[in-house]
């Protein structure tokens, strides 16, 4: 059997590569979009926390990848930059779970998100795995487009879900930073 480097991924990272990698993360209330064109050998994964994002939410890029809206511009944006075709690009979503204890559901939010998305943007999701009540592991081979998805038991997803919590309670304490010049005044 053939050594592959794997990539853990963490809330609101992108990784995209040409390489013969493993990228792997776990899930609960979160979003991860695998995204390859399988004629470049060529793909990425991204894993965002909420939907959206407002138009002043920019931030650093972990603080604005958490956010769907922007996690899924800059997986698809790195993945044309670096040789992929819009129109061959192979699309899997995953998570999305009710794994917090919460008045509102964001899995189900995140999911929902995700697959109007894709929708609006003209791309085919060919596999979703998303919702239900349990957390996931994630192993994503970009070369081949092969997704392994464990479901994980009861201890994980407590696990899981203080990672989350601790994650979001976490945002308010840190200042967004980071500024994006769109248009310089002369």
């Amino acid at each position: 059997m053939i050594e592959r480097p794997e990539v853990t991924i963490h809330i609101g990272q992108v990784y995209a590569t040409r390489e013969p990698t493993v990228i792997k993360t776990i899930l609960g209330s979160c979003i991860s979009a695998c995204i390859r064109d399988p004629a470049c050998g060529l793909g990425g994964m991204n894993h965002f926390m909420l939907p959206q994002g407002g138009a002043g939410s920019w931030g650093d890029e972990v603080q604005s990848t958490r956010y769907g809206n922007f996690a899924m511009e800059k997986l698809i944006n790195e993945l044309i930059k670096a040789g992929c075709s819009r129109t061959r690009m192979e699309v899997k979503v995953f998570g999305g779970g009710h794994v917090i204890e919460s008045q509102t559901a964001i899995g189900e939010q995140n999911g929902e998100f995700v697959l109007r998305y894709l929708k609006d943007e003209g791309l085919s999701c060919l596999v979703q795995d998303i919702g239900g009540a349990y957390a996931r592991r994630i192993q994503f081979s970009p070369m081949s487009g092969r997704v392994i998805r464990r479901l994980l038991g009861a201890a994980d997803r407590d696990s899981v879900m203080r990672d989350e919590s601790n994650y979001a309670n976490g945002l308010g304490a840190r200042p967004i930073s980071g500024a994006v010049e769109l248009f310089r005044a002369s």
